[in-house]
């Protein structure tokens, strides 16, 4: 049976990354039947961000290790072991600041280990093979002609390391505006919002079924 790994990383219980993504779970468990789920949500567990002890754990012989290196190692080899064991990985990543959450930045930090989940020769890594879905939610438009347009430092930096883990097949279904509703200096572009809102919907039904 698949395994699908769902990664929260919204500060906001009611953020629409964490909605949408929802929205994916769902669908695939309805598509997946006997199917398993690993959730985890890097606001209520945050992954500790790198210190020397994880960095050199990862070079240094277990059996060799001090206390402090066997216990840095410990928490990556947890999250490193739920993304190998996963046939299917569902981020939900909202757009703080142009870029990216320092949660899911710290995850991606931990999971990174050259010649196991990730490959400088060419070989596989840990997401080879497998579908890679990013839900994100960004507060203003990022597209072609908008005034934001370039300043998207998010999908591009996460499409790269999602391609060093080994994926291939990596889909972004992104909600944009979604603060639209709550700014009045973009009440004219509330109607663009639940329409993004709504393409989003759509598109994980989608993803999910495959």
């Amino acid at each position: 049976m698949p395994t699908l790994l769902h990664i929260d990383s919204s500060v906001s219980p009611t953020s629409a990354s964490r909605a949408v993504a929802g929205q994916f779970t769902t669908a695939w468990t309805e598509s997946h039947p006997g199917g398993t789920v690993i959730y985890r949500d890097l606001v209520a567990n945050p992954p500790a961000h790198l210190g020397w002890e994880a960095v050199s754990a990862s070079v240094t012989p277990a059996d060799t290790r001090s206390p402090e290196q066997a216990a840095a190692w410990a928490e990556r080899e947890e999250l490193i072991a739920e993304l190998e064991a996963a046939d299917a990985l569902l981020l939900s990543v909202p757009m703080y600041n142009w870029s990216i959450t320092s949660t899911v930045k710290a995850w991606i930090d931990a999971v990174i280990v050259v010649d196991r989940t990730v490959s400088l020769t060419g070989g596989p890594g840990a997401l080879s093979g497998k579908p890679v879905t990013i839900v994100t939610a960004r507060g203003g438009a990022y597209g072609p002609g908008t005034p934001q347009e370039g300043n998207d430092y998010q999908e591009p930096y996460l499409r790269h390391v999602l391609a060093a883990l080994g994926a291939s097949d990596i889909n972004f279904i992104n909600v944009e505006l979604t603060v639209a509703a709550v700014n009045p200096a973009m009440a004219d572009l509330i109607p663009l919002a639940e329409q993004s809102r709504a393409v989003a919907e759509k598109a994980v039904a989608a993803r999910a079924a495959a």
